[in-house]
């Protein structure tokens, strides 16, 4: 495997995030949220036992990462962040420094990414699930980041609305 892949929940429907996916051969969605949930109902489908269902059916595995997901006080600090900038979560464009900085030191220190880059699939892109449209802005870049580091990874971020041709 040489690539890992981003996506985000929010700007996709149900219909077209399976679209995406199969259009950027991923094989296997690693679930890197807290709570797998997504309020109001433009995103139902993402909420998780939808989102496995919808996966399944579409012949798509999916790991739930918890070790990776941040703590309810790192995404409060964001949340502080936001409010000061006056940016909503689902326009956020990029992240705080100073989660930034608490995710890397709290979550992304403590995580084995070596067993993660391990189990990635074979055939087709493992790719990273959280919310945020803009990979820029989601703690999901910084896993990715750090994958592609440490283990020569290509990052590809899959977004609403881009044409991809697969892999």
């Amino acid at each position: 495997m040489s690539a890992i892949a981003t996506v985000g929940v929010y700007g996709f429907s149900g219909p077209s995030f399976i679209e995406a996916l199969e259009g950027a051969a991923v094989t296997e969605i690693l679930d890197v949220r807290q709570r797998r949930g997504v309020r109001g109902p433009e995103y139902a489908w993402a909420n998780s036992q939808r989102l496995q269902a919808a996966l399944a059916a579409a012949g798509i595995g999916y790991r739930h990462l918890k070790q990776l997901a941040p703590t309810t006080e790192l995404r409060q600090l964001q949340y502080a962040e936001d409010a000061q900038t006056g940016v909503g979560k689902r326009s956020r464009t990029e992240l705080g420094a100073e989660y930034r900085d608490g995710y890397t030191r709290e979550i992304l220190d403590r995580a084995d990414l070596d067993q993660v880059a391990r189990s990635l699939p074979a055939e087709g892109l493992a790719a990273l699930l959280c919310v945020e449209r803009d990979p820029d802005a989601c703690h999901r870049s910084i896993v990715a980041g750090r994958l592609a580091a440490e283990h020569g990874l290509d990052v590809v971020h899959i977004k609403p609305g881009q044409r991809s041709s697969g892999r």
